[in-house]
């Protein structure tokens, strides 16, 4: 990295600024919340007036985002960052 990217980078850390303490958007995390409570794919799509496949994107990169590879491990993230009752 040339310096200027290295200080911008100790600078932002150093700062807490361009570093998401969340790192889901709004929508996946609507979408979790959903997939929490018990819905399914089409449940969702529907509830949120998205297509099946875009709902299944939403769940994909909530696992690739997450490093969650399954829908148990979803519910525990969700309830452990108040999204859904456990």
């Amino acid at each position: 990295m040339s310096p200027e990217v290295s200080r911008a980078v100790v600078h932002a850390y150093q700062n807490k600024t361009g570093l998401s303490a969340e790192p889901l958007s709004p929508r996946e995390r609507q979408a979790l919340q959903l997939i929490s409570e018990g819905k399914t794919t089409k449940e969702v799509a529907v509830v949120l007036n998205i297509s099946v496949k875009t709902a299944e994107t939403h769940r994909t990169r909530l696992m690739e985002k997450l490093d969650i590879h399954e829908t148990a491990g979803l519910v525990r993230y969700a309830a452990r960052h108040g999204l859904v009752q456990a």
